[in-house]
């Protein structure tokens, strides 16, 4: 029997900018893209759950920093696409650079273990 992998949990306040990145790398994805996109980039090590992704998605879109189009998906289904807004490309902008500050001052405090 194979052991299965474990997702790690996403870290609280990170997931509007791993979905605004997804959106940044493909331009137009619905949900579920949006999700597979995220959970192949981190090689199966993070799981964007339903109940997570669409309130963000929402908020997201209420910020102005996605736009939401209806359309069909390739089997037909109905579904909203999203694409980044200029506003949500100056969002991730600020929120790269936060994290990465922040990581990094992770880091050095872990290097004194």
């Amino acid at each position: 029997m194979v052991a299965r992998r474990s997702h790690d949990p996403i870290p609280p306040g990170t997931l509007e900018m791993l979905v605004l990145t997804a959106l940044a790398r493909r331009s137009t994805l619905h949900g579920f893209e949006i999700a597979e996109a995220i959970e192949r980039a981190s090689t199966d090590v993070l799981r964007v759950e339903e109940g997570s992704l669409y309130p963000a998605l929402q908020r997201m879109l209420v910020k102005g920093w996605i736009g939401g189009e209806w359309k069909r998906t390739d089997e037909n289904r109905r579904a909203r696409y999203y694409q980044l807004t200029a506003a949500g490309r100056r969002e991730l902008a600020r929120r790269v650079e936060s994290y990465q500050r922040v990581t990094g001052a992770i880091a050095r405090v872990l290097r004194m273990a």
